[in-house]
């Protein structure tokens, strides 16, 4: 290597010296960490004590551990393709020609710029059951239809805390709608005049063509949903605290929970690294399933 290959060799890890220097203190070491600590017995306050796999083997028989890992599953399986179907509906509507339909966008993508913290409040007081908004027209509604069925209380009741949650998700996929209108305008327009010349309806192109097309930019946000519905925390931890009945006691919370509040932190560790498993065996899932089904560049 001559001296002036070295120099930039040199430069250039100067330069990305800290970037290297993040990546290996805040994400390579806790890693490793989380790992290790998964087999011992840890609490913070005392050093780690090497156990094995009994964190693990007392995770299996945890009712905890499995409550929190059903809420997940079922809070991923509900919210994630609801959200999906919901993001591409409002960006196919959003990518009409229709006047001040730029209007519409921001409208649809400003709830997303709301702090989480601010956003569980606010939904807070819609869900309250005596003075929330919503039950105020459900109710409304309820008696004008003469029908009768009264509102619930939703945080308050483990039947629809889960469902609650759910619907609030969906008030928040403006970003999702935003990667979707970018793909629908990367459509070329000659693949929909082809298709009316063989004469396809509004209903054909949309699943022939657009949603084809559409289909890598639908597997992109279908991983980033599996990633993110497995690891909802904050939303649901300041509006329900995990209750009612543990109904909204999701796995992160959990992990918080047994790490923060029973300091038990290889406890909570082992809970990690079996999240972390769960999510990359998803995500492998979902790659091999969408073999043949995701198209990219007309292909």
């Amino acid at each position: 290597m001559t001296g002036r290959t070295w120099r930039k060799v040199r430069n250039g890890l100067l330069f990305t010296l800290p970037w290297t220097v993040g990546l290996l203190g805040f994400i390579v070491y806790p890693v490793v960490a989380s790992v290790y600590h998964s087999f011992c017995d840890y609490s913070v306050l005392r050093p780690a004590v090497w156990i094995g796999l009994g964190n693990y083997v007392d995770l299996l028989q945890d009712e905890v551990f499995w409550i929190a890992l059903w809420n997940t599953v079922v809070f991923a399986v509900v919210a994630l393709p609801l959200g999906i179907v919901t993001a591409i509906g409002l960006a196919l509507l959003l990518n009409t020609k229709v006047r001040g339909v730029v209007v519409y966008r921001t409208i649809f993508f400003i709830p997303s710029l709301v702090p989480m913290v601010t956003l569980a409040m606010l939904w807070m007081w819609i869900f309250n059951g005596r003075y929330g908004i919503l039950n105020y027209v459900l109710n409304g509604v309820m008696r004008w239809l003469h029908l009768p069925w009264e509102a619930p209380g939703w945080l308050l009741d483990p039947h629809w805390a889960k469902p609650a949650l759910i619907l609030m998700g969906l008030w928040g996929c403006g970003h999702a709608v935003v990667i979707f209108l970018a793909g629908l305008q990367d459509i070329p327009e000659t693949l929909y005049e082809a298709a009316e010349i063989d004469g396809a309806n509004r209903w054909q192109k949309t699943w022939h063509v657009t949603l084809p097309m559409l289909s890598p930019v639908i597997y992109f946000n279908l991983i980033m949903g599996i990633i993110g519905t497995f690891q909802v925390f904050a939303v649901p931890y300041i509006m329900t605290g995990g209750g009612p009945g543990r109904a909204t006691l999701f796995y992160t919370m959990a992990i918080f929970q047994f790490a923060f509040e029973d300091l038990r932190m290889g406890y909570a560790s082992a809970m990690a690294v079996i999240l972390f498993l769960i999510i990359v065996g998803l995500t492998w899932l979902a790659t091999r399933v969408s073999r043949g089904h995701v198209h990219y560049g007309g292909l």
